[in-house]
């Protein structure tokens, strides 16, 4: 035993980090679908499975980060895993953030909110594809990561329609309040697009 448990310290089994990271993006696009139901229906209930959802990515992120920081190999450089595994999680903390302040602000949902958030779940639909074919089918990775930028762009086009009809009104407090929620969802997207930029990175590297 003594000798196997010393060639395990000699030749630690390696990480599988594509793995770690599918199943993060995985786990980010399940939370974003719990946003979208929030959104649809912003109950305390839905909110607190966004919460939940936010805290689960969390401990998913840092089981990868405690492994890549042991691990002395990484499959691609550890740079980009550690960046796209910030950005996926960046997401999901902004999903969380615009549940808090529509439930603490009392901030009313509509249609750019709805368009903006439903977005955003297709576009984490599209990081984890992309994710998931990277090392075997690059050509289709390479669709997904074009998907999310249109994603990132909608988002932006919806953002400013929203802006132009939000002051329309001459509810000043709306106006603050709700600009803040859309703030929140064009980060958000902007995230979504740099994770498809670090992929491509990724990607271009490999093949």
């Amino acid at each position: 035993m003594a000798v196997l448990d010393l060639i395990g310290k000699l030749f630690p089994k390696k990480k599988d980090f594509f793995k770690m990271l599918l199943d993060q993006a995985v786990t980010i696009e399940a939370g974003l679908a719990l946003f979208v139901e929030f959104i649809n229906n912003p109950t305390a209930e839905n909110g607190k499975k966004v919460n939940d959802a936010e805290e689960e990515a969390d401990e998913v992120r840092k089981i990868l980060v405690d492994e890549l920081n042991r691990s002395f190999v990484t499959p691609i450089d550890r740079e980009d895993i550690f960046a796209l595994s910030r950005t996926v999680d960046d997401m999901m903390d902004y999903a969380k953030s615009t549940v808090e302040e529509m439930t603490l602000f009392e901030v009313q949902t509509d249609n750019y909110i709805k368009k903006m958030a439903e977005t955003l779940y297709n576009a984490a639909k599209d990081v984890s594809y992309a994710v998931k074919h990277l090392k075997i089918h690059p050509g289709v990775c390479a669709e997904h990561i074009v998907r999310v930028r249109k994603a990132e762009n909608f988002v932006e086009h919806r953002y400013r329609e929203g802006l132009v009809e939000l002051f329309k009104t001459k509810d000043v407090i709306k106006i603050i309040k709700t600009r803040e929620i859309y703030r929140h969802l064009s980060n958000a997207a902007d995230r979504a697009a740099e994770a498809a930029d670090i992929i491509n990175d990724i990607l271009v590297k490999i093949t």
